[in-house]
């Protein structure tokens, strides 16, 4: 495989076989000298560059005695990490908590989401959150304790370590979920988090109908020494992708979106006049 940019595929590949390398006891530079290699070529793999070929990545693992499923499992990963996008189908059916999308959430350095139909996943509060899961088709009744909790927990990233930028169509606010004491309580959080210097919540109003945004939801993840990442999801399944042609694509969406959007202040206003309506 050529040597190329870091993508979403070949870091989880790349997390993989370190953690491998980790379990030896070996340091990255003693393994390499014992396969013939230069550091460099590890430090690459390691970061999801490639830089290798699928024989050499075999002769890593089988030295490092990863196991039958490990080789089948990062084998896998090694061999989708030149496709322009990757699938995943998480085991449990939901999408948003794939540890994936959570790295690579945690280690951004802004986060931009669209949201049509629901407030976005990290601004939920955690009534509003449990609501949700209970109404997913792909949750059982006896895992949405446990799921919506763990959503909920993902708030944590919402520090001064990175930027959000929440563009949320108006009609996700007036749509009710649980009773209006949620409801109202959920709109009250987004004032409140407003007005933190590091988080935008832009709202488009529904008075400009057709818009840019209306064939559904994403987030764009930027980080400091990676590419941009879109990431999307449906019910049971989710899909990264870090390929210049589509992320242009998706930073364009953006811009028409950030056209039509109100204000920060605005926006506030509107939700302020949401609550006041009660």
């Amino acid at each position: 495989m050529p040597k190329r940019s870091s993508s979403v595929v070949g870091r989880e590949f790349g997390n993989g076989v370190r953690k491998i390398i980790e379990r030896t006891g070996l340091t990255q530079r003693r393994v390499a000298e014992l396969l013939g290699w230069h550091e460099a070529k590890i430090s690459d793999l390691l970061a999801g560059k490639g830089g290798v070929d699928e024989a050499e990545v075999r002769e890593l693992l089988a030295y490092c005695h990863a196991t039958v499923e490990e080789r089948r499992h990062l084998i896998a990963l090694f061999l989708e990490s030149g496709e322009k996008g990757w699938l995943q189908f998480p085991d449990d059916g939901v999408p948003d908590q794939v540890h994936t999308f959570i790295e690579n959430e945690k280690n951004a350095k802004k986060i931009t989401a669209w949201s049509l139909t629901l407030v976005p996943g990290v601004l939920q509060i955690p009534e509003y959150a449990h609501v949700v899961t209970e109404a997913s088709p792909v949750i059982e009744a006896a895992d949405v304790p446990a799921v919506a909790a763990a959503r909920s927990a993902r708030a944590k990233i919402l520090n001064g370590d990175r930027e959000f930028v929440f563009y949320v169509h108006e009609y996700a606010l007036r749509l009710q979920v649980g009773g209006v004491e949620v409801w109202r309580e959920q709109l009250a959080h987004l004032l409140r988090v407003s007005v933190r210097t590091y988080i935008s919540i832009r709202v488009i109003p529904a008075s400009i109908g057709i818009h840019a945004g209306t064939s559904g939801g994403f987030y764009l993840l930027e980080f400091h020494k990676f590419p941009t990442v879109v990431y999307l999801e449906s019910l049971n399944c989710c899909l990264f992708f870090d390929d210049t042609e589509t992320v242009e694509i998706y930073e364009n969406t953006v811009k028409r979106l950030d056209a039509v959007a109100l204000d920060e202040e605005e926006s506030r206003a509107v939700i302020d006049s949401i609550l006041e309506g009660f």
